[in-house]
């Protein structure tokens, strides 16, 4: 079971990569000045290409379901960055995208960094802690999300807070997509019905906000970048909504601090790309 629940990890980040790219197609050809607005994701749901790469997204979200349900939470995490790979490749081919040393490099850093976390991470274990403090730690994440929504048009709507509101947002998803798999798994309906509500919401908000980060930037900056923040904070966040102790992580905890900075340095990479110019006048530009 537990092969199966990292293979379908693996093809469900094909998926979302693939379909990522085809989104990005769309979403630059649309008006700047309806990024983090409602009527950039209208006028995408009718493209046919938009569609389709969000249907290759709808076709991972079960096989990351059934991922959380088969593997532990923090190796399900890192195998779902196996398709940045396969996005350099799309970057170059599909998008006309450079894709240099410092973005192949940043990546491969990236996903060496999960893979160290999922090695070295404290032992597993699958008991939610109690429903205040997963309440807690769910709506925090909710809340931020939505934060670029409130920034709209001013002088910090950019492309940087687009992509971290778009990765919280995903975050978010992340950890109630986990809680409704356990919770079906334990027949609490009614819970896994609210994180569905909830994972449905913080999505909605996370895929405008990724859309309007592909206005702004590069795909292969705003995927590897977001990709990497969405994966690390719900590891870190993990011993707050699951019954965990950092003290169990293995090898003293070594492999999972290392894995931490290359992770930062792998994102740190992607980000000092020409890309990076970009985010910066974006920021400052309030496009």
């Amino acid at each position: 079971m537990f092969l199966l629940g990292l293979a379908a990890a693996v093809v469900a980040s094909v998926l979302f990569n693939v379909g990522v790219a085809l989104q990005a197609l769309d979403a630059r050809e649309a008006p700047q000045h309806e990024g983090m607005h409602l009527s950039l994701l209208a006028r995408l749901v009718r493209r046919r290409r938009w569609l389709l790469g969000f249907a290759l997204g709808g076709l991972g979200f079960p096989l990351e379901v059934l991922a959380f349900a088969d593997a532990p939470f923090e190796v399900v995490q890192p195998a779902l960055a196996a398709g940045l790979v396969l996005l350099l490749v799309l970057g170059a081919r599909m998008l006309g995208e450079r894709v240099g040393s410092f973005e192949l490099v940043g990546v491969i850093a990236i996903i060496g960094g999960m893979a160290l976390v999922a090695w070295g991470a404290p032992n597993h274990s699958e008991a939610h802690r109690s429903a205040i403090v997963v309440t807690a730690v769910v709506g925090t994440l909710a809340v931020l999300t939505f934060v670029p929504f409130a920034l709209r048009g001013g002088r910090f709507d950019g492309a940087a807070v687009a992509i971290l509101g778009s990765a919280i947002g995903f975050a978010a998803g992340n950890i109630a997509t986990k809680l409704m798999s356990d919770d079906f798994n334990g027949d609490h309906i009614q819970s896994a019905i609210i994180w569905i509500v909830i994972a449905a919401g913080t999505g909605i908000a996370a895929i405008l906000s990724e859309m309007t980060a592909l206005q702004r930037a590069k795909a292969t900056t705003v995927v590897p970048v977001s990709f990497a923040v969405q994966t690390f904070l719900p590891i870190i966040l993990e011993p707050l909504f699951l019954r965990e102790r950092w003290a169990t992580a293995d090898y003293y905890g070594i492999p999972l601090v290392l894995g931490m900075v290359l992770l930062f340095i792998g994102m740190l990479t992607v980000s000092r790309t020409r890309a990076v110019t970009q985010l910066v006048a974006a920021g400052e530009g309030g496009t």
